[in-house]
């Protein structure tokens, strides 16, 4: 089990908090405060979730790794309310970049899904001994 700091996926969500703070930063004051946190907070989440998905096996893997997906789905949507026309709290810029690292994150904890999934069901049709 290599360090959940060497983890490509860990690596995209470093920028992705990086880059929140950036999106934290340009917002207008009043939002700062309310979607600002919310969305450095998710970042923050996120992180944690795949360290932890990263020190535990089969079914509470899953369900890590299930809990970064749903982060990563609230925080696009957040994402996407404060790059909405009429807001425009978020530049097309950081909208971009913080969509890219989602999509690359999602792909990758997909496809690290799917690999506990199968190791999961190997388990359990393997013989016992």
């Amino acid at each position: 089990m290599a360090l959940h700091t060497e983890l490509p996926i860990y690596e995209h969500g470093c920028k992705l908090l990086e880059l929140a703070l950036d999106v934290q930063t340009q917002m207008r004051r009043d939002f700062k405060r309310t979607l600002g946190d919310r969305i450095h907070a998710l970042c923050v989440d996120m992180l944690e979730d795949m360290a932890m998905a990263n020190a535990t096996r089969e079914h509470e893997r899953l369900e890590q790794i299930e809990m970064l997906l749903k982060h990563s789905r609230t925080l696009t949507a957040l994402l996407r309310v404060g790059h909405a026309h009429k807001m425009k709290l978020i530049s097309n810029a950081l909208w971009a970049d913080s969509i890219d690292l989602l999509d690359t994150i999602g792909a990758m904890a997909g496809g690290w899904k799917n690999q506990t999934k199968d190791v999961i069901a190997r388990l359990s049709t393997a013989p016992a001994v």
